[in-house]
């Protein structure tokens, strides 16, 4: 079967099941499943994956104007005001939040109101910037300053709601944020077999290094896979704003280490140097770094961007194949996805890796809504 039919093919079917799953599933915000059934955050409204399912909706939205999906993703939207207004629930992971709700109704309606919580949420991303290290603060701390330091790998993928807001005002501090930011991971979170480090902390006084952690992977020093995929995919969306190729250099360079360790199955675990006696996988990292390579191979000439597209296929062909729950039963689609390597739960379905599967695919058909 031809890329494009194939593609069509898992189109049609995402958009037969969810569907079915959106009229039943109408007023949450889910993180997860149980027993095939989406759960409910709306009463964890801070959360930082509350934005994918109103992504996911305006997704499918876009690609087959079925009123409900809006009304869904409007309803996710304007549930996220809650926290907008707590400066507590407020972190790093403004772009995961807002721009795949506010910026993405925006984009599709010119919405004021939409674009008035994308500027909020930019401003207060912007408002993280430690100005003598050149780094976006990460999380929060009870007052005590213990995190006032850490910066993550993820925060390469909120970096466009800084670049959406500069061409939208066209003030140039949140571009300058972004830069610095993004070229202050390439001087300390790469290593030099094309890795990155999940969890870099600085001192927040001075700016100097301080020391890397294992975060979400296995140990530190280890290669924890949705943290290449973010990277990957974050570097290459700062290359797309700004164009400036040395993004898009450092993206490539993770992609190929990502596309030198995936296994003969073709499905990612959660870190690429866990235990040989582990089988633990994270179908997110997957579906996120094929999203990203997908980006690389469109923004090089074709003889260059061949690999990566190729790589990409490889990870999505092998998401269909085994990890796609297509029952009309179960509320998901992706499967086996893990959040972290040393949580108690492993290999459950979460709702990111639904949205990217979505978006990937969608890059494949041309019926995506670029929100990034």
């Amino acid at each position: 079967m031809q890329e494009k039919d194939w593609a069509r093919q898992v189109s049609n079917q995402i958009k037969e099941k969810m569907e079915k799953v959106a009229n039943r599933t109408q007023h949450k915000i889910p993180y997860t499943t149980q027993n095939g059934v989406y759960d409910d955050w709306s009463d964890r409204i801070c959360w930082w994956t509350n934005g994918f399912f109103g992504g996911m909706m305006w997704q499918l939205y876009h690609a087959t104007k079925l009123p409900l999906y809006k009304q869904i993703a409007l309803e996710n939207e304007v549930k996220l005001d809650q926290n907008l207004m707590d400066s507590q629930g407020m972190d790093h992971d403004s772009g995961f939040k807002w721009l795949p709700t506010a910026v993405a109704n925006y984009r599709l309606s010119g919405k004021k109101e939409a674009r008035n919580r994308g500027i909020l949420a930019a401003d207060n991303l912007a408002g993280r910037y430690n100005l003598v290290g050149r780094f976006i603060r990460a999380w929060n701390d009870d007052g005590d300053g213990s995190k006032a330091g850490w910066a993550i790998i993820d925060c390469m993928m909120n970096l466009p709601l800084l670049y959406w807001a500069y061409e939208e005002t066209n003030d140039p501090r949140y571009l300058h944020v972004a830069v610095n930011h993004a070229r202050t991971v390439e001087q300390h979170f790469f290593r030099e077999d094309g890795s990155v480090n999940h969890i870099v902390e600085f001192d927040p006084k001075t700016g100097d290094f301080v020391r890397a952690y294992g975060g979400q992977g296995y140990k530190e020093g280890s290669s924890w896979t949705r943290g290449q995929a973010w990277c990957i995919y974050g570097f290459t969306l700062s290359y797309l704003h700004t164009k400036n190729t040395e993004f898009l250099e450092y993206a490539r360079k993770t992609a190929d280490y990502f596309i030198a360790h995936i296994p003969a199955s073709g499905l990612i675990p959660v870190d690429f140097v866990q235990p040989v006696d582990c089988t633990w996988e994270d179908s997110t990292a997957a579906v996120i770094a094929a999203c990203g390579m997908l980006e690389i191979a469109k923004a090089l000439e074709p003889e260059e961007g061949v690999s990566y597209r190729e790589a990409a296929l490889r990870l999505l062909h092998a998401i269909v194949e085994n990890r796609c729950n297509w029952s009309d039963d179960c509320d998901n689609i992706v499967e086996r996805c893990t959040a972290a390597y040393h949580d108690k739960e492993h290999e459950f379905s979460i709702i990111y890796g639904d949205y990217f599967f979505i978006e990937a695919i969608w890059k494949l058909t041309g019926e995506e809504l670029f929100i990034w």
